[in-house]
């Protein structure tokens, strides 16, 4: 049966939970405090998901092998991301491989997604077009004719209005119907039109597999004090060519990226913890924070508060 919802986040572990169609992690990269607004319809072949956060944040994730995930910029004046090294821009549209791994950037922009099982979206490119759309090998970026990418901006919006607005209509099995075959009309008119941007064969394809040894690595030493020297050592790269696809895929070094995953552990623990049992030096040090005043700077100009704050709230 279609559905909605409509779902604001101060948490930003809550909010990668909610989301759909991708297991995903987000680590906050500066900006105070995490607000989040996740709006989620379902249709009855077609997912839509719209999300918006006030910071700025670098996640990594990987796709559903079980749906074809197109992804946009929504709303007027949105500063471009980043997903995989390669850059969205407006009117573009970002067409995502199945189970792939993932890394975005971005700076807390408004983001649209719609998904179709792989099969569905064949059939429908067949009824619609006359061929077939699959899901690529690696990320594409598609540019439509302006006046397609608007009628679907257009479509998409008014179907977020309506489940903002009158969220009961939107569930009317007939409403969802109509409204679900002109959004998958609108998308595939984009996609099978649409210019292809850039060649699957550049060198950001090619960085990819080093991106997936890093985070591989990473995770399986979590809470462990790593260097860089051993992190290159492991995955088997030079300490510039790790820089250039750190640099590339998450917009920081990897010296920044490792400490914004421990910070993120430290703020993890401290929303689990007892405070009155452990306290803020104790969680610190044992993710390898010794200098505890500008730890708490940077803390709060992460988090949007002190760590005390995070640790009593848990209680």
């Amino acid at each position: 049966m279609p559905n909605c919802a409509l779902q604001t986040f101060t948490d930003p572990y809550e909010y990668q939970s909610a989301v759909r169609a991708a297991d995903v992690a987000v680590l906050l990269t500066g900006g105070g405090e995490f607000q989040a607004k996740l709006t989620t319809i379902n249709l009855h072949r077609l997912w839509m998901r719209s999300g918006e956060t006030s910071t700025p944040y670098i996640m990594r994730g990987a796709w559903t092998n079980e749906r074809i995930v197109v992804s946009f910029l929504v709303g007027p004046a949105q500063a471009p991301y980043h997903h995989n090294g390669v850059e969205l821009t407006p009117g573009m549209i970002l067409v995502n491989p199945l189970g792939t791994e993932f890394h975005r950037r971005s700076t807390g922009r408004r983001c649209g997604s719609m998904s179709l099982a792989p099969d569905e979206l064949a059939a429908s490119a067949r009824a619609i077009v006359g061929r077939d759309l699959t899901a690529p090998a690696e990320t594409q970026l598609v540019q439509p004719p302006p006046q397609m990418m608007v009628r679907l901006l257009n479509l998409y919006e008014a179907a977020e209005n309506l489940a903002e607005t009158t969220p009961d209509l939107l569930a009317h099995p007939e409403v969802a119907r109509a409204i679900e075959d002109e959004l998958v009309r609108a998308m595939v008119a984009c996609l099978a039109q649409g210019q292809r941007v850039g060649r699957s064969d550049n060198a950001v394809g090619r960085r990819i597999p080093v991106m997936q040894r890093f985070e591989r690595f990473l995770e399986a030493n979590r809470g462990e004090p790593l260097y860089l020297a051993e992190v290159c050592a492991a995955i088997g790269v030079s300490d510039r060519t790790l820089r250039l696809h750190c640099q590339e895929h998450l917009g920081v070094s990897p010296q920044r990226y490792l400490w914004l995953r421990r910070i993120h552990q430290v703020h993890r623990a401290l929303t689990r913890a007892d405070a009155r049992r452990k306290t803020v030096t104790e969680i610190a040090t044992d993710h390898g924070f010794w200098e505890l005043g500008r730890f708490s700077v940077a803390y709060r100009q992460i988090f949007g508060e002190r760590p005390s704050v995070t640790l009593h709230r848990a209680i």
